[in-house]
């Protein structure tokens, strides 16, 4: 075996079970040549990789950036090896980045991990729910789910879904404070924002007179960052939110939730996209996620 590839085997051995001795058992090596291979690395890229001590090991930033490229490189090389040996298509291995938004995460991707694990047991899902905007690339994610516009020219992208947005209030909450008739009437109510945008926001609304479209800044005394929290927070009667309306949609049925405003809405729609860096040899693990969320949603 080449020599960087071994290095990179053991180190990887190493930081996952944070042990020389698990790596040498694991390897067939001795605990002293494990750290030696692990020294050796560490003087060859010029950085320390790894904080000894009596009783445990620990990553150091650098280390955690390596663990994650020489992980996929040795994920890669299997997957190569295998592709050659069986004239077919590689099985799906190894650690899948994956970072989607709160809401669409909790509606739909978690519900959905048991069958995916149980279709490729050989892949390790890394999962991230955030509704922050990631760099694919920087952050070194695999899969990205996120809505709207697609700007980035060099990532691929297949559409999961699309899904218009809906202002929702609790049946209590409007008994209390009364339902808003036209978009004006927000100027008299609590309309909860996110705190990722500017300190400001607007809601869009279209005239149903005329169709003319136009917007209403909103304001309210609680901002949010992410969509399960702002449904939470209208199911409890804090106020109005407009969120995604798939997110809501059961709880609209089960009258939990109520959408105001409905002649106004613009009916704009938010596409929900699986976004990936636009490589002309996908990894198997990533071509396998990807349809088989196509395929489910």
């Amino acid at each position: 075996m080449d020599n960087t590839v071994g290095e990179m085997e053991v180190f990887v051995h190493t930081a996952r079970l944070q042990s020389f001795s698990a790596a040498g058992r694991l390897l067939r090596m001795s605990p002293s040549a494990v750290s030696k291979l692990v020294t050796r690395l560490e003087e060859r890229l010029k950085t320390r990789l790894v904080v000894r001590t009596t009783r445990s090991l620990q990553l150091t930033p650098e280390g955690e950036v390596y663990l994650e490229r020489a992980q996929r490189i040795l994920d890669d090389i299997k997957e190569a090896e295998q592709v050659v040996s069986t004239g077919g298509e590689a099985t799906p291995r190894g650690r899948l980045r994956v970072s989607v938004s709160v809401a669409f995460g909790v509606r739909y991707i978690v519900p959905l991990v048991p069958e995916f694990l149980a279709r490729y047991p050989l892949v390790q899902l890394d999962l991230s729910l955030t509704d922050g905007i990631i760099d694919i690339v920087e952050e070194r994610a695999d899969v990205a789910i996120r809505s709207g516009d697609l700007r980035d020219t060099s990532l691929k992208a297949r559409k999961l879904m699309d899904s218009r947005r809906v202002i929702v209030a609790a049946p209590a909450y409007l008994e209390r404070m009364g339902t808003p008739e036209t978009p004006g009437d927000l100027d008299r109510h609590n309309c909860m924002t996110f705190n990722f945008r500017r300190t400001w926001e607007e809601w869009p609304f279209r005239d149903p007179a005329t169709g003319q479209t136009f917007s209403k800044v909103v304001n309210g005394n609680i901002e949010v960052n992410n969509g399960p929290t702002a449904r939470n927070l209208c199911i409890a009667g804090v106020g109005l939110a407009r969120v995604g309306a798939f997110h809501v949609q059961p709880d609209i049925d089960a009258g939990v939730l109520v959408p105001v405003l409905e002649p106004f809405n613009t009916g704009d729609v938010e596409h929900i996209h699986a976004v990936y860096p636009g490589h002309p040899h996908l990894a198997s693990r990533i071509r396998a996620l990807i349809d088989f969320l196509v395929e489910r949603i």
